[in-house]
C-alpha cells in the first residue's frame, strides 16, 4: 500500500517511499509519503519531450543527454524553468556524477568485458554438479566458463533479452526441457563431426540443434526381502492388480514421469497408456509425493515395495556422506525393465548453442568436449549417469549394476508426445 506510490507519476509521488517491504526506511529518510485508500493513483511513465518511453534510445541515451543537461546549466549557473523543476536538490546531481563514474569504471576496469576467450552458460543443472565440467574444460583450453543457474525461467528470460542475450551455451536435464529451447527457436544449428560421431542419432535433434551428453534409466527400485525382481520384467507390470497399494512414485506431472508415460504412449499407444497409468495410480500405497530419494526411502521404511527412480538416484544414495541415505539402499536392488523387446526407457541431460551467441565456435568447441572422453567419464564418476558417447566405458559402479538394454527410441519423439502424457497425467489424477 506504500510502495505503490512510489511508481506514481503524479508530481508530489516523485522519489517518495522507496522500501518495497519495510516503510521505516522512508521515516527515516524523510521520503515517506501515506498511501490514502480513497486516492487516485496513475501509474507508468509520461512522456518527457514526445520521446517514447520505451524506445532504445530513451532507455539508454536519453538519461545522459539530460544529464549532460543538467550539468551545463549548472555549470553556467543558468536557473531555467527546467533545472528547477527537475533538479530540486544536490543529490540529484550527485548521484548522476556517480552513475557515470561507475559505468565509465565497470566499464574499462574490468578486463573481462574485453576477453572474447570465454564463454556464457545457462544451466538448469545445479552448479555443483556442472562445475567439475567447467574445470576441467578450463585447464584443457584455457578457455573460462561463467555459468548463471535456475530451475527454471531461462527460456522465458532469452526470449526477454532477443539478440542481446549474453547467452553462448544452453545445459538442462529431459528431454522436453531441451525441446522448449529448439520449439522456441533459442537454439542455434550445429554442424560438428566431432558431435556427430560421439552422440548417437537419436540422442540428438533431427535438426542438430540440441545434443544428448548424458543418460539416465528410469528404473524400478525394489525391495530384495518382499519382491520378486522376474515378476517386474516390464515396466506395464506396474498396473497389475498383485501390485495394489505396493507402489511409490513421485507426481506424475513431473518431466522424468511424464517422459516414461511419453515413451510408453510410443511403443503402446495412447488408450493402452491411459489405462496403464490409472492401473498405476490405483496401486499406490501413497499419494505421489516427494523426489526420488524419497521413494527409495519409502521402500526401506516399509510404506511401499517398488518405486520409479532414476538411475543416477540410486548411485548417488549408495555412495552419499550420509550414512542413513547409504542405509537406504541396504535392501534395495534396482531392475532395468523390457529387457526383453524395446529396453529400458532413458532419458538424458544435454545442451545446445543459443541462437544469438557472440561466441559461437567456443560454444561447439564446449559441446565437443563435453562428449569426448574425458568429459563422459566424469558423468559416470560424479554425477553415476550413463555416457551418451558409446565408446566410453562405464565406471565401476555403475557395472555393478548390471548391464541392460536400452530403448532406442529418438529422443526427440518423447518430447513431442509430452503433452499427450501430461493430459493423461491430468485425468488419472497421478
Amino acid at each position: 500500500a506504500q510502495h505503490q506510490i512510489h511508481h506514481s507519476i503524479l508530481e508530489e509521488h516523485k522519489d517518495r517511499n522507496f522500501g518495497s517491504i519495510f516503510a521505516f526506511w522512508d521515516l527515516w529518510g524523510k521520503s515517506l509519503y501515506l498511501s490514502n485508500s480513497r486516492q487516485e493513483i496513475k501509474y507508468g511513465i509520461e512522456k518527457i519531450n514526445n520521446l517514447n518511453p520505451h524506445r532504445i534510445y530513451t532507455i539508454y541515451c536519453y538519461p545522459f543527454v539530460e544529464m549532460a543537461r543538467y550539468t551545463y546549466l549548472l555549470l553556467t549557473k543558468q536557473r531555467s524553468k527546467t533545472l528547477t523543476k527537475k533538479i530540486t536538490h544536490l543529490p540529484t546531481i550527485i548521484s548522476s556524477f556517480v552513475f557515470i563514474l561507475a559505468l565509465v569504471i565497470g566499464f574499462f576496469g574490468n578486463p573481462s568485458t574485453a576477453k572474447a576467450d570465454s564463454i556464457n552458460i545457462y544451466s538448469h543443472r545445479q552448479p555443483f554438479l556442472i562445475n567439475p565440467f567447467l574445470t576441467a574444460f578450463e585447464k584443457e583450453t584455457g578457455i573460462k566458463s561463467n555459468i548463471i543457474y535456475s530451475t527454471k525461467g531461462l527460456a522465458q528470460r532469452m526470449l526477454a533479452e532477443g539478440k542481446r542475450s549474453p547467452a553462448d551455451v544452453v545445459m538442462t536435464v529431459d528431454i522436453s526441457r531441451l525441446n522448449v529451447y529448439a520449439d522456441k527457436k533459442l537454439l542455434a544449428p550445429i554442424q560438428s563431426e566431432i558431435l556427430f560421431n560421439n552422440i548417437p542419432s537419436h540422442l540428438r535433434d533431427s535438426n542438430n540443434r540440441w545434443f544428448a551428453f548424458s543418460k539416465r534409466a528410469r528404473i524400478l527400485a525394489v525391495s530384495t526381502d518382499r519382491v520378486n525382481p522376474s515378476q517386474l520384467k516390464k515396466i506395464e507390470n506396474l498396473s497389475d492388480l498383485k501390485w495394489r497399494g505396493r507402489i511409490c512414485s513421485r507426481p506424475g506431472s513431473h518431466v522424468y514421469n511424464r517422459a516414461l508415460l511419453a515413451s510408453i504412449i510410443a511403443a503402446n499407444g495412447e488408450i493402452y497408456a491411459e489405462k496403464w497409468a490409472r492401473g498405476l495410480v490405483a496401486n499406490l500405497a501413497q499419494r505421489p509425493q516427494g523426489n526420488d530419494r524419497a521413494q527409495v526411502k519409502a521402500i526401506h521404511q516399509g510404506v511401499c515395495d517398488v518405486a520409479i527412480i532414476n538411475s543416477y538416484y540410486f548411485g548417488k544414495l549408495k555412495n552419499s556422506k550420509i550414512s542413513e541415505q547409504r542405509n537406504w539402499t541396504k535392501n534395495v536392488r534396482i531392475v532395468f525393465t523390457n529387457q526383453s523387446d524395446r529396453g529400458n526407457h532413458i532419458n538424458i541431460s544435454g545442451g545446445g548453442v543459443a541462437r544469438y551467441s557472440k561466441n559461437k565456435k567456443l560454444a561447439i568447441k564446449f559441446l565437443e568436449f563435453l562428449s569426448k572422453e574425458k568429459a563422459q567419464k566424469l558423468f559416470t564418476y560424479i554425477n553415476y549417469e550413463f555416457p551418451a558417447n558409446p565408446s566410453v566405458e562405464y565406471s565401476d559402479e555403475l557395472l555393478s549394476w548390471g548391464s541392460f538394454s536400452e530403448d532406442k527410441l529418438p529422443i526427440g519423439r518423447v518430447a513431442e508426445l509430452a503433452p499427450t502424457a501430461q493430459r493423461i497425467i491430468d485425468r488419472v489424477g497421478w
